[in-house]
C-alpha cells in the first residue's frame, strides 16, 4: 500500500465542464493546500463517451486511475457496463484485487457494501438523499465520513458544490486496506449513486 494513503484527512476537487465524458479529480491535503494525487479517467471508449451524455450516463463502464502528483500509481478502479446495480473492483497499485463494492437494492439517499477480495461485507456506505453527507460504518462503529461541509484549514479552497473532505478516523491502523477501499469509494459515489 502507498504510504500516502496514511493521512486521514483529503480533499476531493472535482474537475467541472460542460461537455466532460470523463470523470476526473484532484486530491489535496485540506491542510497544506498542496495537490497530493489526481484521479483520472484516461482509457475511455468511443461508445462509452457517447452514452455519458444520455440518460444511460449511471449504466456506462469505467476505469479511473488514482496516482501521486509525480505520477505513481496508488489505486486503479474499475467497473464493467451495469443495468440496475453496481459491482465495482478496487485494485493497488500493484493491480492486485483489494475488495470491491455493491450497491444494494432500494436504498433510499445511496448505500453500498465495501467488501474484501472474498466477497466479505468490510463496512456498508450510507448518504442521505437530502444531501452529500456519508459514513463507512459497520454496526456502530465509523471508519470514515465524507462531506461537503468542513470548517478547517483547507475551506478557502472550497469554491463550489463539486468539492469535498474525506476524514478517516484517526484510529484506523495506517497499513489497513480499508484506507484504499475507502478513497476508491469516495471517487464512486458521484458515479454510482448520485448521476
Amino acid at each position: 500500500m502507498h504510504k500516502i494513503l496514511n493521512q486521514n484527512l483529503y480533499l476531493i476537487k472535482e474537475h467541472v465542464g460542460i461537455f466532460k465524458a470523463a470523470n476526473n479529480f484532484d486530491i489535496y491535503n485540506p491542510e497544506t493546500s498542496e495537490m497530493i494525487m489526481t484521479c483520472r479517467e484516461e482509457k475511455l471508449g468511443f461508445f462509452t463517451k457517447m452514452f455519458r451524455f444520455t440518460d444511460y450516463k449511471r449504466m456506462t463502464p469505467f476505469h479511473i486511475e488514482i496516482k501521486t502528483a509525480g505520477g505513481e500509481p496508488v489505486i486503479s478502479v474499475k467497473r464493467g457496463f451495469t443495468f440496475i446495480l453496481s459491482k465495482v473492483d478496487v485494485l493497488d497499485e500493484n493491480q492486485n484485487l483489494v475488495g470491491r463494492f455493491k450497491q444494494k437494492f432500494f436504498s433510499i439517499g445511496g448505500k453500498f457494501d465495501v467488501l474484501d477480495p472474498n466477497d466479505q461485507v468490510l463496512c456498508t456506505l450510507k448518504g442521505k438523499w437530502t444531501g452529500w453527507d456519508f459514513k463507512f460504518v459497520r454496526d456502530t462503529v465509523e471508519f470514515a465520513h465524507v462531506t461537503k461541509k468542513w470548517a478547517g484549514l483547507g475551506k478557502e479552497m472550497f469554491t463550489s458544490a463539486d468539492n469535498y473532505i474525506l476524514e478517516i478516523n484517526k484510529d484506523m491502523p495506517q497499513d489497513s486496506s480499508m484506507r484504499i477501499l475507502i478513497l476508491a469509494a469516495v471517487m464512486c459515489i458521484d458515479m454510482v449513486l448520485k448521476e
